[in-house]
């Protein structure tokens, strides 16, 4: 698995973008997703409400089971995936592409996100 070098990393398995005017995009890992399996159902959160960081805003059920989904940042959501909600096999197929999750208008990103390498030591450790 090759986590993209741009993005940072929740411990939770979440990603973040870099935020563009305040914007940040989240979704899960590949390594998240295939942990899940199948995810057939995606409960994202809604335009205009407010994300904690570490703290469940959603959740995605799979074949195996359900997975909360938790923010790697504060914020106001902007976007919700629609095409995600349509089909959420997009969770597995391109967890980085067309599979994000949700926009945040971002208050406050912790400090303890990843990179791609702490990220990777951390989910083979």
């Amino acid at each position: 698995m090759s986590n993209p070098q741009q993005l940072r990393y929740s411990k939770e398995h979440e990603w973040l973008s870099d935020a563009e005017d305040g914007v940040a995009t989240v979704g899960i890992t590949e390594f998240a997703a295939s942990a899940l399996g199948d995810v057939v159902y995606a409960q994202l959160p809604a335009v205009g409400d407010t994300v904690t960081a570490g703290e469940s805003c959603g959740e995605l059920e799979s074949t195996k089971s359900v997975s909360d989904l938790y923010s790697p940042v504060s914020g106001e959501v902007v976007e919700a995936n629609q095409d995600v909600v349509d089909d959420p096999s997009l969770v597995n197929t391109a967890p980085f592409e067309g599979g994000w999750l949700f926009k945040v208008r971002v208050s406050e990103t912790p400090g303890d996100l990843l990179t791609a390498e702490e990220y990777a030591a951390f989910t083979a450790g």
